[in-house]
């Protein structure tokens, strides 16, 4: 009797395309791996609009949903109007209480709205943004990744992480997160799996972990 294949869908981290998940590998005869992409949001698209279009581009039923730092608020969003398989959320946060204090105070003063995001074909505003990092050696590697640079999808996709309103975790997702994440700093209590010596990029230079870890966690019965 052959395996039931399980598919897995990826969904990268706000402005990254989804080579980074180029080194995870799975064993071929239990899943299928399949990546999303970021698409451009509609003027004024609510959160819960863009993830309704996202999930029109999953063709499986029954599957697994894993989505990094913004793509891991984008899968939370997701899960609310599709049946899973599971949910992980890596490198993200699990409710709006997380989120990092200088995001609260752009919550409250929309100081977001004027984000010189004009300026991302500067690579390290970039990075700084969505990896937590400043661009040293490392630009090559940031330009490889980076690649979602439109300033609509980048005021969007800043408004959409400061704005997130879910007050509690999804009690159903699996929650990953590094214990040196330098973007989401608040975000390794309570029920999440903690990663030694992750960072905000463990998905590409941890992928190991993911590697050995992923299917017993997909195979593990709830």
């Amino acid at each position: 009797m052959t395996k039931e294949i399980i598919h897995i869908y990826l969904m990268p981290g706000m402005a990254a395309n989804p080579t980074i998940f180029e080194h995870i590998k799975l064993p071929e005869d239990q899943f299928k791996i399949h990546w999303l992409e970021w698409m451009m949001p509609e003027p004024k698209e609510s959160l819960e609009s863009y993830a309704k279009r996202m999930i029109a581009k999953i063709e499986h039923n029954d599957v697994v949903l894993l989505g990094v730092s913004f793509g891991g608020i984008l899968v939370q969003e997701m899960s609310k109007y599709m049946k899973l398989r599971k949910l992980f959320v890596v490198s993200s946060v699990k409710s709006k209480h997380e989120l990092p204090k200088r995001m609260k105070i752009m919550k409250a003063t929309k100081a977001y709205k004027i984000l010189p995001t004009q300026l991302v074909s500067n690579i390290d505003f970039l990075a700084k943004y969505a990896f937590g990092e400043t661009v040293t050696k490392r630009v090559e590697l940031y330009k490889k990744y980076l690649s979602v640079s439109d300033k609509r999808y980048l005021d969007w996709a800043i408004e959409n992480v400061i704005e997130w309103d879910q007050e509690e975790p999804n009690p159903d997702a699996i929650y990953i997160h590094g214990d040196k994440d330098a973007i989401f700093t608040h975000s390794c209590h309570g029920n999440c799996i903690v990663v030694k010596g992750g960072t905000h990029i463990m998905v590409i230079n941890k992928y190991k972990w993911f590697n050995e870890n992923l299917p017993k966690l997909i195979l593990e019965e709830p």
